[in-house]
């Protein structure tokens, strides 16, 4: 009998976001597949959840799938977690996940933290439509991407690298205008937690002072 693929989204900042549940499944799984082991080993620590830890990471989750796979199919139970919120949203977790399916693996998607929803639902932009586009490509593909976004009538998710907030900021601003409505989240559910809310042009004036920290999520007004 095949073992079960268990995804479990981790707290993004605050230890208290972890769900009962998620501990459950930590507690009794054979295996956890973790994204760093650094962090995933201090996160466990926190909650005395003492389990075998392996890395799956971008790099070597291609090397290690048929691995993984087989001790699916012998019965194992494992549980992939990533630095922080839901695996496969903009972090390791898809092609397993395909992969699994592919090989009649149950796989069971926990619901739990995520960054994108609160910066979300917190931006006063409306959340009844939307679309996540993750990171954008830094080279090819982006021009298209952004000529796309453009255009794009539902409010609209990205994340950034607080290196490169204010190029992107920017980059908005040229091709949707500088009085586009938009959101900036860091440092979600953290001790110093922010959103800054305004037009493009204000954002950038904003941030262009700062040295910024922290994971960001940018929400944007859709085009009227």
């Amino acid at each position: 009998m095949n073992g079960q693929l268990f995804i479990v989204p981790t707290p993004i900042g605050n230890l208290e976001d972890i769900t009962l549940r998620a501990v459950n499944v930590l507690k009794n799984a054979d295996l956890i597949l973790a994204e760093d082991t650094r962090t995933s080993s201090f996160l466990l620590k926190h909650l005395q959840i003492e389990k075998p830890l392996k890395s799956y990471h971008q790099h070597n989750e291609h090397k290690i799938l048929e691995e993984i796979i087989a001790l699916l199919n012998s019965g194992k139970n494992i549980a992939l977690v990533s630095d922080a919120g839901t695996p496969g949203i903009s972090d390791p977790g898809f092609l397993l996940i395909r992969e699994a399916i592919a090989h009649d693996v149950s796989v069971i998607s926990l619901p739990g933290a995520t960054a994108f929803v609160p910066a979300l639902v917190n931006s006063g932009l409306p959340c009844n439509e939307f679309s996540f586009y993750g990171f954008l490509p830094q080279k090819k593909g982006r021009q298209t991407k952004l000529k796309l976004l453009a255009q794009e009538e539902k409010t609209f998710v990205l994340y950034e690298s607080p290196f490169r907030l204010v190029k992107l900021l920017q980059e908005l601003k040229d091709y949707l205008g500088a009085e586009r409505k938009a959101a900036v989240s860091r440092e979600l559910t953290k001790l110093f937690e922010e959103t800054k809310r305004g037009t493009l042009e204000e954002l950038i004036t904003f941030y262009a002072s700062k040295t910024v920290k922290g994971e960001i999520v940018v929400v944007v007004q859709g085009s009227e």
